[in-house]
C-alpha cells in the first residue's frame, strides 16, 4: 500500500489524489496538518513539504505532483 502525505486545501495533493482515485492503486493519505504526520514526514522525507509519495514495498519516495503521478502510471 502507497502512502500519500497531504494537507486537505493543496491544489497539488488535490491533482494527485483525482488521479489515484481513477486507478485501482491502495493507498492511504496521511494529513500533515496532524502533526503527528508532520513530524514523521519531516522524519523521512527531510521537509514538510507536499504531496510526499512513501512506497514501502517498491523503496520509493517522491515530491511533485507531477512527477507521483507518472510513477503512479507505472503501478
Amino acid at each position: 500500500m502507497i502512502d500519500l502525505y497531504v494537507l486537505k486545501n493543496c491544489p497539488f495533493c488535490k491533482k494527485v489524489l483525482n488521479y489515484i482515485d481513477t486507478t485501482d492503486i491502495e493507498y492511504r493519505t496521511l494529513d500533515i496538518s496532524s502533526s503527528e504526520n508532520a513530524e514523521v514526514l519531516r522524519r523521512i522525507g527531510g521537509v514538510e513539504q507536499v504531496p510526499f509519495l512513501l512506497d514501502k514495498e517498491r523503496n520509493v519516495q517522491m515530491y511533485e505532483s507531477d512527477d507521483i503521478i507518472n510513477y503512479l502510471k507505472t503501478l
